[in-house]
């Protein structure tokens, strides 16, 4: 006979307007043997805009004590419990806690289903006017600018719309680091406060809209960006094979593997892009007279 385990429920929640909570959520967050909730205050102010009222145990569950509260959770969902994993807005495991509950109750074999419910990632997409046949999720950039620039160079020719999360005061940095990894005309779409009384959308290049965010920007952020434009080896010029090699030199690869790289997406020989790379390294150091390189 098969064992009889409980089941594991990730609640989408909304993303600010009340009235967009899935119906369902109501009945789960009434009938959980346990609520697991990132903020149990927010989970609170939740459940009273619902008019209702939790009847199983209520748990925190966020990123300090994630590890720690796991194997208690799925201790309970061996034992037959419905857990219901609630965050403070949007879909758990999607930049917020619940990744570790999901891979520790799949490992035991516990089912797993979800609430389908807002999410801020498809709702700036939706409304960026930027191409969604094909995007990826980034979640937030590291805060160090040295590291977020970094992370920003392995996705410098990735074609697919990219989406981010960031926090309002590191905006207008993160907007000048992108203009200057992606290109100052690359654009974007800044979606802030979205579903809320003060929902707007700024949509721009890279460099106007990192201007805007200077002045100060307050509220929940999602970025949009354009990816890469396709281009084909007729549209790349000698200055634009040098640029590729350097940002995947930068983001770590060795040169000759960037080299090769290059010359795979642009349809050329690798020695043309290599000759490019020597020429712009020679002259750079004519130019300079300190043999400085390029790349």
């Amino acid at each position: 006979m098969s064992r009889v385990t409980g089941t594991l429920v990730l609640a989408g929640t909304p993303i600010g307007d009340i009235a967009d909570a899935p119906p369902r959520l109501a009945t789960e967050l009434e009938s959980a043997d346990i609520v697991a909730a990132e903020d149990t205050r927010r989970l609170r102010g939740l459940t009273r805009a619902l008019g209702i009222h939790t009847t199983g145990r209520v748990v925190s569950y966020f990123e300090g004590n994630e590890s720690a509260r796991t194997p208690e959770l799925v201790e309970a969902l061996v034992g037959g419990a419905r857990v219901l994993l609630v965050t403070d807005a949007g879909m758990p495991s999607v930049s917020d806690p619940g990744y570790r509950l999901v891979a520790a109750a799949v490992e035991q074999d516990i089912r797993v289903t979800a609430v389908p419910g807002p999410s801020a990632v498809l709702t700036a997409l939706a409304l960026s006017g930027l191409p969604v046949d094909r995007f990826c999720f980034e979640g937030f950039l590291p805060r160090k600018a040295g590291e977020r620039l970094g992370r920003l160079r392995e996705v410098a020719t990735e074609k697919r719309t990219l989406v981010y999360f960031e926090a309002p005061h590191r905006l207008d940095d993160t907007l000048a680091a992108m203009a200057e990894v992606f290109g100052a005309e690359r654009r974007a779409a800044v979606c802030r406060e979205l579903t809320k009384t003060y929902e707007e959308v700024k949509r721009g290049p890279l460099a106007e809209l990192a201007a805007w965010a200077a002045e100060g920007v307050r509220g929940e952020i999602t970025v949009v960006v354009e990816g890469a434009p396709e281009t084909g080896p007729a549209e790349l010029d000698a200055e634009e094979l040098v640029r590729r090699v350097r940002v995947r030199e930068e983001a770590g690869e060795r040169r000759k593997e960037a080299i090769a790289a290059v010359a795979a997406e642009a349809g050329l020989p690798k020695r043309e892009v290599f000759d490019a790379v020597v020429a712009a390294k020679n002259a750079d150091a004519s130019g300079s007279g300190k043999g400085k390189e390029l790349i």
